[in-house]
């Protein structure tokens, strides 16, 4: 990896402000390496947040099913497609901005000297005291994919 590398751990870490973190600097031409997306978070209620999910898994197309939304079920896929969200798609800048986001389930053992970045944007702890959460891990799992 070039020394324009970041290395996130997404341990605890809520999945939607570390998906703008990795598309801001993704698209200022960093590398963004992210470990332990299963360990990334959802801040709600299972109920609320799996009936969402479950509620876009209905979402497909009336032509062939090759043409229709692609649901991952796996969670590193999972959440590069939510950073794909924060991307602008149909521009180059945003495709090429993606192709340098790797996103890892657990920490793999060529990363095991590198030092890790917390979002401090993104850091669960900042939720209220007892304010419900749940994994990507776990609504992978509830969605019927691999266990990850």
């Amino acid at each position: 990896m070039s020394e324009k590398t970041i290395f996130i751990d997404a341990d605890n870490a809520i999945l939607g402000r570390l998906a703008s973190y990795v598309a801001k600097n993704a698209l200022n031409g960093y590398n963004v390496v992210v470990v332990n997306a299963e360990k990334a978070i959802f801040s709600g209620t299972k109920e609320g947040v799996l009936a969402e999910v479950k509620n876009k898994l209905k979402t497909h197309t009336l032509g062939t099913p090759n043409k229709g939304p692609v649901h991952y079920r796996r969670p590193d896929n999972y959440v590069r497609r939510v950073v794909r969200g924060m991307l602008p798609w149909r521009k180059t800048k945003g495709r090429e901005a993606f192709k340098r986001v790797k996103i890892y389930i657990g920490e793999p053992t060529e990363f095991e000297k590198k030092n890790f970045v917390k979002v401090t944007d993104a850091d669960a702890s900042r939720l209220q005291v007892g304010c419900p959460k749940i994994t990507v891990k776990n609504i992978v799992k509830e969605i019927g994919g691999v266990k990850g």
